[in-house]
C-alpha cells in the first residue's frame, strides 16, 4: 500500500474514534496495525476498545505494546494504570502512575490516580499526604477542570476529614496543659494546633503600603493595655446617640465604603463596589477632618480627639462610622500599614455579627473596643436582618517608639514627593 493510501486509513480510523464510532473504527485499527504493527495509535485505540469490551487482559497487553513505541504518552501511560486497576494488578497500576509523574510531576490526573491507589492499596495517612500536595498544585477551585472535579472534590474532603479528626485529636490531648497558660498564650497554642492539623494557615502581616519589618504579626490587642480605652468606652451612649440621630436625618451622607473607579480592578470587591450595603460617614478621612459631619458629632468629635490617633500625612488620622448592611459580608482582606490599628468602638450590634482577624474570630459587643492589626488578612460578617454599626478608627501601633512614628511620618512623605 502506497504511504498516502495508509496515512488515508489512519485519518479514517481517527475520524471514525473522534466521533465516537469504536465499533467502525476496531476493523481500520486492525487494518492499519497488519500493515504496521507497532503503530503506537493503532495499539492504543485497539487497547481502548479492548478495555470499554472488558477484555483487560488483552487491554494491557495492547497499551503496554503502545508503551514501548512512545513511552512518554502521558494518555497512555493514564490509561494503561486504568486497565491494570481493572485487571487488578495494582502493583503495574502503580508503575504506570510513577511512569507519569516521571514525565511530569505536576500532571493533575496521575497525581489524582496515585491519591486514588493508596486509598485502596495504602494507608488513609499516605492517601492524605498525596491529595495534600495535589490541592496544592492544583488550580483555585473555580478553575478547576470539569474533568477532574469530583476527583479533586473527593480529594478536598479527605483531607478536610483528615484535618477535623487530627485537630480533636489535639484540642483533646494538649487541653490540660493549654488551661496552664494565660489566655493570650493559650490563644497561640490553639492556632498553633489548626495550623499543624490543616484546619488553618499561618497568618502573616501583608501590608498594601508601608509595611514596617520585625513588628510581631497580632491579631488583636489587649484593650487593657492602652489607657484612652475607658475613657472613650464611657462615651458610647453619646457616641450612639449622635450616630441614631445621623441614622435618622442623615442617612444619604454615608458613602459607600468601596468606590473603585471604572477601569480599576475590584478583585475580591465585586458584590460591595459602589454598594451601601458597606458604608461609612467620614468623620476623619486621610488626615483632614471633615467638618461638617464632626460639627453633627460635637460628643464623638470630642472623643476621637482624645485619642492617640496615627497622624500619618495624607495617610491619617482616620476615622468613620462604618454601617453593615443585613446579610451582608466583607470578603478577606489586608490593610495599608501595620505601623498603626485600627480600633472599634461597637454601637449597633444585632445578634448574628462576627469578625475574623487571622485565625482568630471575635464577636462585637456594644461599648467595648477592639484593636486589631488590619494588615493581617480580615473579614467582617452581618448574618442578622438588621444594620450593624461601629465607629472606626486608627492609632499608632504601641510598639513604635515616638521616633519610630518620626519615620513613618518621613517615609510616607518622601514617597509621596518621589511618585509627584
Amino acid at each position: 500500500m502506497a504511504a498516502a493510501d495508509f496515512d488515508q486509513l489512519v485519518r479514517q480510523a481517527s475520524h471514525l474514534v473522534s466521533s465516537g464510532r469504536w465499533d467502525e473504527a476496531e476493523p481500520v485499527w486492525l487494518e492499519v496495525r497488519k500493515l504496521q504493527p507497532q503503530h503506537p495509535q493503532a495499539l492504543f485505540s485497539l487497547g481502548v476498545l479492548a478495555l470499554k469490551r472488558g477484555d483487560t487482559s488483552s487491554a494491557c497487553d495492547l497499551l503496554r505494546a503502545a508503551r514501548a513505541v512512545t513511552p512518554q504518552d502521558l494518555v497512555l501511560l493514564m490509561t494503561l494504570a486504568t486497565a491494570c486497576r481493572e485487571l487488578p494488578d495494582p502493583a503495574a497500576e502503580r508503575e504506570a502512575i510513577e511512569a507519569a509523574l516521571a514525565v511530569d510531576a505536576y500532571f493533575l490526573p496521575a497525581l489524582l490516580a496515585k491519591g486514588s491507589w493508596a486509598e485502596r492499596n495504602g494507608t488513609a495517612l499516605e492517601a492524605v499526604l498525596i491529595y495534600t500536595n495535589v490541592l496544592k498544585v492544583a488550580p483555585q477551585k473555580a478553575l478547576w477542570p470539569e474533568s477532574l472535579r469530583a476527583q479533586l472534590e473527593h480529594a478536598l474532603a479527605l483531607v478536610n476529614r483528615h484535618s477535623e479528626n487530627y485537630g480533636a485529636h489535639l484540642e483533646q490531648r494538649l487541653a490540660a496543659a493549654r488551661r496552664n497558660l494565660p489566655p493570650a498564650l493559650a490563644d497561640r497554642w490553639r492556632e498553633a494546633a489548626a495550623i499543624l492539623s490543616g484546619r488553618s494557615r499561618p497568618f502573616h502581616s501583608e501590608s498594601n503600603q508601608l509595611y514596617v519589618p520585625r513588628l510581631p504579626a497580632l491579631p488583636f490587642f489587649d484593650r487593657a493595655d492602652f489607657p484612652w480605652v475607658a475613657a472613650l468606652e464611657a462615651r458610647t451612649d453619646v457616641i450612639r446617640a449622635e450616630l441614631e440621630s445621623m441614622l435618622q436625618s442623615e442617612l444619604a451622607r454615608f458613602d459607600p465604603y468601596i468606590a473603585r473607579k471604572p477601569g480599576e480592578p475590584v478583585n475580591q470587591w465585586q458584590e460591595l463596589n459602589h454598594s451601601k450595603r458597606w458604608s461609612v460617614l467620614h468623620l476623619w478621612r486621610g488626615g483632614a477632618p471633615v467638618q461638617e459631619h464632626l460639627d453633627r458629632c460635637p460628643e464623638t468629635a470630642r472623643a476621637l480627639a482624645q485619642l492617640p490617633a496615627a497622624d500619618i500625612p495624607g495617610h491619617g488620622p482616620n476615622a468613620v462610622f462604618s454601617a453593615l448592611a443585613p446579610h451582608t459580608h466583607i470578603p478577606p482582606h489586608n490593610g495599608e500599614s501595620n505601623a498603626r490599628l485600627v480600633a472599634h468602638l461597637p454601637l449597633i450590634v444585632p445578634a448574628g455579627c462576627r469578625f475574623r482577624v487571622g485565625f482568630e474570630e471575635r464577636r462585637w459587643t456594644v461599648g467595648e473596643v477592639l484593636l486589631f492589626d488590619d494588615t493581617i488578612e480580615h473579614e467582617a460578617f452581618n448574618d442578622s436582618g438588621e444594620l450593624r454599626v461601629v465607629l472606626i478608627f486608627d492609632v499608632w501601633n504601641p510598639l513604635l517608639t515616638s521616633a519610630e512614628r518620626d519615620m513613618v511620618r518621613e517615609m510616607t512623605i518622601a514617597a509621596r514627593e518621589f511618585r509627584a
